[in-house]
């Protein structure tokens, strides 16, 4: 019994696992992050996303609900530009069953493996925060994850993508 319990907490972490972002974040060591309060987009990076203007307002709101709980205002004279980028591709998944072991049926119980495959829409987005005065990229994070399809569920994933990206910035610099 142990065991069957075991392996439900296992398969809900794996679950759990699958629905998290995975970030990365990389910045210039020399710029001032203390001194950006005020933000504005990039209209060519914006016009140039490849997805449908639904998602790129999605993309938009979530930032401008972020931005203001790290000390951002919005402007017309910004600190910093916001640019992002968006990547789409089909993640593969194999499962191999090699089929060994013993148990009921009928046939022998070894040797009689499958291989079952799926794929899942994985997401890449990327927002960088550029510097207004000088046009130089400070800081760049990074967020890939399983998307979904499900137009009720979009506004929560893609603000989850944009909270866990955002999470990291500004840098904690040591």
């Amino acid at each position: 019994m142990k065991t069957i319990k075991l392996l439900s907490l296992l398969g809900f972490f794996i679950l759990a696992s699958c629905s998290s972002v995975s970030v990365n974040t990389d910045y210039d060591k020399k710029a001032n992050f203390a001194s950006y309060k005020t933000y504005a987009y990039s209209k060519a990076s914006v016009d140039k996303l490849e997805i449908s203007d639904l998602d790129k307002k999605r993309i938009l709101y979530a930032i401008d609900d972020a931005m203001p709980a790290k000390g951002f205002s919005k402007s017309d004279n910004p600190d910093v530009l916001i640019s992002i980028f968006t990547k789409e591709r089909e993640r593969v998944n194999v499962y191999n069953n090699m089929g060994w072991g013993f148990g009921y049926g009928w046939g022998p119980s070894w040797g009689m493996g499958y291989t079952r495959t799926s794929t899942t829409p994985e997401g890449t987005l990327y927002i960088d925060i550029i510097d207004a005065k000088t046009k130089e990229l400070v800081w760049q994070g990074i967020g890939t994850g399983y998307l979904t399809t499900d137009s009720e569920k979009k506004d929560e994933r893609i603000a989850e993508f944009v909270a866990k990206i955002l999470e990291k910035y500004p840098p904690v610099i040591k």
